[in-house]
């Protein structure tokens, strides 16, 4: 007998090693540790990072952090956003694309500004507080090792220098754009085409500047610029450098108000003041590998983007609903370990395809010289008035996931790779009714044995009578629809072939694995 305990005691498994705690970081460790997996998350910093980064989230992105319960948190800390302005270097309105309102698949508003370091940390304080979640700060990653059992991390304290080495049954580089663990894996980033240096300015003031309470891009070959209203009193500003400016030369608000002097006009400055002036470098690039045995990356250190269509955070959001419930359940024993191949598999064509969308559009809206600039002028209004872009605009839907082992060929099934609408009777609700487990939804009663079957690999049944998710099966022509933890469609059709899919992919409901 091993020294774990009685004969029929589950297996020990070692704990998942997060690299980064960022918000993609900490969103895989919290969903995992709220399966049963362990995880130790090792950062550079000790403290939240308090310097403002993304401030745009998506009615998609917003669900995939409520599954997490941060519902009540992101209604108190975020704004919902108007929508996009396209404007010209005057400030005179081209084009206008509404997001106001709720999304009525999710429920949740279609556009969110926020604060990171606010978001950062109300999610620290959920790591610092979950049973199953070891936190190391204040900790350099100094190497990677792997073998058929397990991982092996090497942390060194910032402070003293000490090497520690952590073990775990796999590692997670959740450590941004100049990851170590991708060098490690031998992964590269591709580059995508696009490349340019912009200046980013976070500012607080109460004066009020009069702008339309979305995002604004100002549409001008020689000096685009975007701006936003983030919250009460924090704005942000981004704009473009020209070839012989330096970002680190405009470090006061006396070096950068010609930039801004469109917004805040010529009169005394005395109630604002300059939070950050940070020079950034935009690039659009994914990495050629995202994992390499036990090792996966997510976020930004498998994907850059530039920031014209807010999903740069919310794209390393994406990553970890994708594969937290993957490899927990790889690791609980009910899905197989090759499961994890459909990470990659479906989020890379995802995350290349809004990182394409970034670009293209940062093309359009600032790229052509003067000749570009009366393009726009002409072109924009008449895209504004299009039922087919303004329904785009307003919708917010991104690319269904690719087809994979976990996801049926799309050829003959509408739904699959989509998300199921979370909506019922006007509000959320799916999402708590299935509390991270599959599901099926069905507009048909299912039979005892298709019931039997899905219970035995914990499948939720949930009936769609008269509501939204029964308009959905209607409106795509199906019975059914087999919803996976992360809320994407798995496959759709009639219920016995569904739960024939379950029983052949999923085994049968174990005892969560501790570590």
């Amino acid at each position: 007998m091993s020294d774990g305990g009685p004969a029929d005691a589950p297996p020990v498994v070692p704990p998942v090693v997060v690299v980064g705690a960022g918000p993609t970081g900490s969103c895989v460790a919290l969903d995992l540790a709220a399966r049963g997996v362990h995880c130790i998350v090792v950062d550079r910093w000790e403290q939240v990072y308090e310097q403002p980064r993304a401030v745009h989230l998506d009615d998609e992105v917003y669900r995939a952090l409520a599954r997490l319960g941060l519902g009540e948190d992101l209604a108190r800390i975020t704004r919902p956003a108007e929508g996009l302005r396209l404007v010209d270097a005057r400030l005179r309105v081209l084009a206008e694309f509404s997001r106001a309102g709720l999304s009525p698949a999710n429920g949740r508003p279609r556009a969110n500004m926020f604060d990171q370091p606010v978001l950062d940390g109300v999610l620290r304080d959920r790591l610092l507080a979950a049973e199953r979640i070891t936190f190391l700060g204040g900790r350099e990653v100094e190497g990677v090792d792997q073998d058929a059992s397990g991982v092996r991390v090497r942390t060194r304290d910032v402070r003293s220098g000490a090497v520690e080495e952590v073990e775990g049954s796999y590692v997670l580089g959740c450590d941004g754009a100049n990851s170590r663990v991708r060098s490690w894996i031998g992964s590269s980033m591709v580059d995508l085409g696009f490349e340019q240096r912009w200046l980013v300015l976070d500012v607080e003031s109460e004066r009020d500047l009069g702008q339309w309470d979305g995002v604004q891009q100002v549409c001008d070959s020689r000096r685009a610029a975007t701006y936003m209203r983030v919250g009460e009193t924090r704005h942000r500003w981004e704009v473009r450098l020209l070839d012989d400016e330096d970002g680190a030369d405009l470090t006061s608000l006396d070096d950068v108000r010609p930039l801004l002097a469109r917004w805040l006009g010529e009169g005394p400055l005395d109630d604002v003041r300059l939070v950050r002036a940070t020079g950034y470098t935009f690039r659009a690039a994914v990495a050629d590998r995202w994992r390499s045995g036990r090792a996966l990356l997510l976020g930004d250190a498998a994907h850059v983007t530039p920031p014209f269509i807010g999903q740069g955070l919310g794209a390393g959001v994406r990553d970890a609903a994708n594969l937290a419930w993957k490899l927990a359940s790889v690791l609980q024993g009910t899905l197989a370990p090759s499961a994890l191949d459909t990470y990659e598999t479906e989020r890379r064509p995802h995350a290349t395809a809004m990182v394409l969308l970034a670009r293209r559009l940062g093309v359009v809206m600032c790229s052509g010289g003067p000749a570009g600039d009366l393009v726009r002028r002409a072109v924009a209004p008449v895209l504004s008035r299009s039922r087919f872009v303004a329904g785009a605009a307003l919708d917010g839907t991104t690319p269904r996931l690719s087809s994979s082992d976990l996801v049926a060929r799309h050829r003959d099934d509408p739904l699959a790779g989509r998300l199921c609408p979370d909506v019922v009777d006007g509000a959320p609700r799916l999402e708590s009714r299935i509390d991270g487990r599959w599901a099926i939804v069905t507009r048909v009663a299912p039979s005892p044995s298709c019931v039997g079957a899905l219970e035995s690999r914990d499948v939720v049944v949930v009936g769609a009578r008269d509501d939204e998710l029964d308009r959905w099966l209607r409106d795509a022509d199906r019975d059914a629809a087999l919803v996976r933890p992360d809320g994407t469609v798995a496959c759709s059709g009639a219920v016995p072939d569904l739960a024939s899919w379950a029983s052949a992919t999923l085994s049968p409901a174990a005892q969560p694995a501790t570590a």
